[in-house]
């Protein structure tokens, strides 16, 4: 069973023993051996590859995305994983004193990062940060080396990601802002599944729903940074 993810704390990553970890990885492994599936392959790819990789059968799971309408007329998505708000990551002491989109809407001058194809670039162009403000990369690290060296002043995505991201790399330099509820509210995300494969998606939702907010599966998220009213907003 190939399962693709990309490197993005405390979601995914690879430990210091070389071996694939993070919370959507292990539930994924959860999941695959509750249903008897013994061979369990994590693929790494870039953001903008995992709903292709679906379509042309690379592999037949991703890491949790944003179920949006414009991704669900290309895939199939399970019951929500995980709850989130959206973050900015900049640079230590927050030298522009960004609290927010509103905030880099406002000031023309702040260059923002953000990945091909995430949730967060749409967000951002629809709470009024202008296009030109806005720089794309292929992949976390990447864009959170524009920041690092000053090429962006905040780079957005899932806040629980940049705080991830900022516990393994202490030495970069960087910190988190958390986006107001007021300009966005936590988004659910879920495990993607390619449109021909509705059997598969059945089959991981009936885990899923037995094990979301069991007391293994707050332990297992706890680990990763997850508190228990973070998994209270899936576990209904």
């Amino acid at each position: 069973m190939k399962f693709a993810y990309l490197i993005e704390p405390p979601f995914n990553y690879v430990d210091a023993t070389g071996q694939v970890t993070g919370c959507d990885v292990e539930l994924a492994r959860h999941v695959f051996a509750e249903l008897g599936i013994a061979e369990f392959e994590a693929v790494e790819t870039e953001f903008a590859e995992l709903l292709p990789g679906l379509q042309d059968s690379r592999w037949r799971m991703t890491t949790g995305l944003f179920a949006t309408d414009e991704r669900r007329r290309s895939a199939l998505f399970s019951r929500p994983i995980w709850a989130l708000p959206d973050g900015l990551l900049v640079a230590k002491g927050n030298p522009l004193g960004l609290s927010g989109y509103q905030s880099v809407a406002d000031n023309s001058n702040v260059r923002l990062a953000v990945i091909r194809s995430q949730v967060q670039h749409r967000s951002a162009l629809e709470l009024g940060v202008d296009a030109d403000q806005v720089a794309i990369f292929e992949t976390y690290a990447a864009a959170a080396r524009a920041v690092r060296e000053g090429i962006a002043d905040a780079y957005t995505s899932v806040g629980r990601a940049h705080s991830g991201f900022i516990e393994q790399n202490p030495e970069w330099g960087l910190e988190l802002i958390m986006v107001p509820n007021s300009e966005k509210p936590p988004a659910f995300g879920s495990f993607a599944f390619g449109s021909n494969d509705p059997e598969l998606l059945k089959d991981v939702d009936a885990v899923l729903s037995n094990f979301i907010g069991t007391d293994a599966h707050r332990n297992m998220v706890a680990s990763f940074g997850f508190s228990p009213s973070e998994v209270d907003m899936v576990a209904a």
